[in-house]
């Protein structure tokens, strides 16, 4: 049978979007989703979304990565899900969607989307390293010479090592640019290797820079390899709310396929 799907890009994190809203994709099927994925073999990308109905929300996100399983929340995902709303004439300019991690907020302009995240309510940091939730798990450590960093290597060391070996976690290096602006990468658990750019992650860094006291600013840009994400939100020590995560989508093109 033929199926219709979509690729979309939020500064470079990539995903095959499904309208599932009749329920004809197997959800279920690891090896289907790992196979549309696979950058040689198939359609490629970081991770699979279905747009799926619910009765108290405009849509139902769910997240699979690039390995088949379905995840925790995905940042730029969300974002791009809005945008593929917005596509299909769900929605016009604001909505609210439900995803594996709770309700989200989200506004669109222009394929331009600004997404509410979850709020933060706690951080874990010593003189090395912080650790929070932003819909997913996150380590974070401030670098210098980032562009120079082996990612899957240095970036799977962490992911591997005990406390994060059981559930893996996502890593993200960070470099500072001026009192609002960070340069980012992160390797993401699931795909196991570098994206371009993480949404969770960037909230994550941004989060954590403030936390630290390497930014003044509640408003703070970061750099992806992809492109860049801007994150905003209200400090409540050690929690943070109105977390907000911004930036462009694209639908990149669109195919159908047997499965």
């Amino acid at each position: 049978m033929k199926h219709f799907f979509y690729k979309y890009q939020g500064t470079g994190n990539d995903f095959v979007m499904i309208d599932n809203r009749l329920g004809a994709f197997e959800r279920h099927n690891a090896d289907l989703i790992a196979h549309l994925c696979n950058r040689r073999t198939g359609v490629g990308a970081d991770g699979l979304i279905l747009l799926e109905t619910d009765p108290d929300y405009d849509f139902r996100m769910v997240y699979y990565n690039a390995d088949g399983k379905e995840s925790t929340m995905c940042g730029n995902g969300g974002r791009c899900i809005v945008a593929f709303a917005n596509f299909l004439g769900i929605i016009e300019k604001n909505t609210e969607f439900i995803a594996i991690d709770g309700p989200h907020l989200a506004r669109i302009d222009d394929a331009y989307v600004e997404l509410k995240m979850q709020d933060v309510s706690s951080i874990f940091s010593n003189d090395n390293y912080h650790v929070l939730d932003t819909g997913s798990p996150h380590y974070v450590v401030l670098q210098t010479g980032l562009q120079a960093i082996d990612m899957n290597t240095e970036g799977s060391k962490i992911r591997h090592t005990a406390p994060f070996d059981a559930d893996g976690v996502n890593v993200n290096f960070a470099e500072k640019i001026n009192e609002d602006t960070f340069a980012i990468r992160t390797y993401e658990r699931g795909v196991e290797g570098e994206t371009l750019s993480c949404g969770t992650g960037a909230t994550a860094v941004a989060i954590a820079m403030f936390h630290s006291g390497q930014t003044p600013s509640k408003s703070v840009a970061l750099e992806t390899q992809g492109g860049v994400l801007k994150v905003r939100f209200e400090p409540h020590s050690p929690s943070y709310s109105d977390v907000w995560l911004c930036g462009p989508t694209k639908q990149v093109f669109k195919g159908d396929l047997q499965w």
